[in-house]
């Protein structure tokens, strides 16, 4: 095939390279973002310091949710768009997700400042790190609008075709936070306000990077006018903020963790002879060291993730499994590796953020060894997690991405805790690192065994031309219909009479043809979207399968109705052909009772109960689909010029009354 995607034909060892070492770099950046604070903060001002910063940090954590949930939400809506060619809805979009990031960012840095004592005494903040976190937390509270605008406008960047300015915007701030820590903890001797001044001052250059970015956008065109407060619509920032979903959820869960473990910690540390601040202080600098070898298996998984997700669609296996091979292997042997770390030299690792007295040593090696005892389970479950979400399995991936975390962990801290105390709280690491690898591997072994199983052939209906009422006029009519209706038919028997073509699976087979992706896959996933479709929109969110199998169909729907008289079936033909004045719009719908009858007589479905659940699932993800296209509902009658139920006239009286309506707009 000319022109073949690369996803398709490259190496898969370099196509590996090219994806995922840029990934990796922002996300051990990132990470690193959060760590260096600490670093210095335990040398120049000691452990209590540090604890302090782990009471804040779910403050930071929820403006990172917000920043990511607008972020690769505009960069999905942009990459939507401009696939559909529609720059100006593409630019609207981007325009709505930095207002409302700059909306949030500026309320969340007031009930900051205002409510930070009761803040931090939800996270688990003690009263020997109060002050300490109090000082901490509100100079941080100043660059936090900063750090969310720039991470959302980092994400559109990255979209926009410019990795590297994104990467280096992030990497300057990192750098400098990196310098000015020691210069104001040290030669300011400013404590932990001096952190938070250097971390807040990185993150404006990092922010003001970014927006010196805007007027160089490559794909569309960012003006004043876009962010006029008739432009800025809640409907337009709640699409927007959907498509990056999963980034919110993602991020939600961790401050959720964190609030739960420091508050355990406390309770249960002030039980035992480590006392409540040394729990704190080191198991938050436990899963900060644990996140930077996590977020190297997450930028290798993540990387390969649109290498999966478009050879699984081409049903080109062999390449999926490969890839996913190569994956794992990367993936296990850094969790092996950082295994061997945690076991064998746990002292050394927590020095670097200072020392502290015997008690805090021994609770550091013993947290090192006994919460991540398990850690090579992550090279297993991060990138199960991606896999699925690379192949659109939403329910999987949802199940792989929270289990370790809501699941598991907080529910093993609470049940563990109670029964152990301070050691159980340790347990519940490796507890739900265990099961969530169980799962994940089970899942995995399942999917890849029967990758390549299942056949679909496509058809193309056959272009009967019966001329028994031939209509001289360029006339299209689209039409909708709920699943068992018999609307298919009926837009045959429409075709038939009228003598025009009628576009159905003719989609499936241009599609797979012009986008590389098998037949197969096409129809499988063509015109569905489930419930949990916006999980799937993981690190590489910007567009994927899904969105271009409707940018192509929307191409070839243009494409038909202007070269000919026809009828479209499904696809949002009706939306994306609603300004043109030669289109009929149908709806067709039918009781559930008759639905099932004919699902029954025509696809084999055996029982009534089965029958009723596969028209429910089959119409959800139709709504769900068209409302996700089109932002409009999909049983909307006013969406339509004609709403016929089929079981009162059958299918032939309703394809008659479609010729009828059509000759008489004929004659218009």
């Amino acid at each position: 095939m000319e022109n073949e995607n690369i996803l398709g034909t490259e190496k898969i060892g370099k196509l590996i390279r090219k994806f995922s070492v840029p990934c990796i770099i922002s996300l051990v950046v990132n990470s690193l973002y959060n760590i260096v604070d600490q670093i210095f903060i335990g040398w120049g001002v000691g452990y209590l310091g540090n604890g302090a910063t782990n009471v804040v940090f779910p403050l930071t954590m929820i403006c990172l949710a917000f920043a990511l949930m607008f972020g690769d939400g505009s960069s999905a809506y942009m990459s939507l768009k401009l696939g559909e060619k529609k720059k100006e809805e593409a630019s609207k979009g981007v325009a709505n997700g930095i207002a409302f990031a700059c909306i949030i960012a500026v309320i969340f840095f007031l009930i900051t400042i205002i409510f930070l004592p009761q803040l931090i005494n939800v996270f688990g903040c003690t009263d020997a790190l109060r002050e300490y976190a109090l000082n901490y937390g509100y100079f941080i509270a100043i660059g936090l609008p900063f750090m969310m605008i720039g991470t959302t406008l980092n994400s559109i960047i990255r979209a926009d075709g410019s990795p590297k300015y994104a990467m280096t915007s992030m990497l300057t701030g990192a750098i400098l936070n990196i310098i000015l820590d020691p210069v104001f903890i040290f030669v300011f001797n400013m404590g932990v306000e001096g952190a938070a001044i250097a971390t807040s001052i990185s993150q404006f250059v990092t922010f003001l990077m970014n927006i010196l970015y805007i007027r160089k956008f490559k794909s569309l065109s960012i003006k004043k006018e876009n962010f006029k407060k008739e432009n800025l619509k809640l409907s337009l920032a709640g699409k927007v903020s959907m498509l990056g979903i999963s980034s919110f959820i993602t991020q939600m869960a961790i401050v959720v963790v964190m609030a739960v473990e420091n508050n355990l910690l406390a309770k249960y540390g002030k039980e035992s002879e480590f006392g409540s601040e040394i729990p704190i202080t080191v198991l938050g600098i436990v899963m900060k060291i644990s996140q930077i070898l996590n977020s190297v298996i997450i930028g290798i998984a993540a990387g390969t993730q649109p290498i999966i997700g478009y050879n699984y669609g081409a049903g080109k296996y062999d390449r999926v499994k490969k890839a996913l091979k190569i994956v794992l292997t990367l993936s296990v042997a850094v969790s092996t590796f950082a295994f061997i770390l945690f076991q064998t030299i746990p002292d050394k690792l927590i020095l670097i953020f200072g020392s502290g007295d015997a008690l805090y040593m021994e609770f550091a090696c013993l947290a090192f060894r006994t919460y991540l005892l398990l850690v090579i389970c992550n090279g297993i479950q991060i990138p199960t997690g991606i896999f699925f979400q690379a192949i659109g399995k939403g329910i999987k991936s949802a199940i792989i991405s929270l289990s370790r975390q809501i699941l598991f962990l907080i529910p093993a801290f609470f049940i563990l805790g109670y029964l152990f105390g301070i050691h159980g709280m340790l347990f519940a690491g490796p507890f739900a690192d265990g099961l969530a690898f169980i799962i994940a591997s089970t899942l995995l072994v399942l999917e890849v065994k029967s990758l390549g199983r299942t056949s679909v052939k496509s058809r193309a209906l056959i272009d009967n031309k019966i001329k028994n009422d031939k209509i001289n006029k360029h006339i299209v009519i689209t039409i909708s219909r709920e699943y068992g209706s018999g609307g298919r038919y009926v837009g045959r028997l429409v075709a038939n009479r009228l003598g025009i073509k009628l576009y159905d699976k003719e989609f499936v087979i241009k599609v797979a043809k012009e986008t590389g992706l098998s037949e197969e896959y096409v129809e499988q996933n063509e015109q569905k979207r489930s419930v949990l479709a916006p999980l799937n929109n993981g690190y590489y969110s910007e567009y994927n399968n899904s969105d271009e199998l409707f940018t192509k169909e929307s191409e070839l729907i243009k494409e038909f109705a202007d070269k000919e008289s026809c009828v479209i079936i499904g696809r949002c033909a009706d939306n994306i052909l609603e300004n043109r004045d030669n289109v009929v719009r149908v709806f067709i719908y039918g009781t559930m009772e008759n639905k099932i009858k004919r699902v029954i007589k025509h696809y084999g479905i055996e029982t009534e109960e089965k029958a009723k659940k596969e028209i429910e699932r089959i119409d959800k993800q139709r709504g769900n689909h068209y409302k996700y296209y089109t932002g409009k509902e999909w049983k909307n009658f006013a969406n339509y010029d004609i709403c016929i139920n089929s079981d009162i006239l059958g299918v032939k009286k309703s394809a008659e009354m479609i010729c009828s309506i059509v000759k008489q707009k004929e004659l218009q």
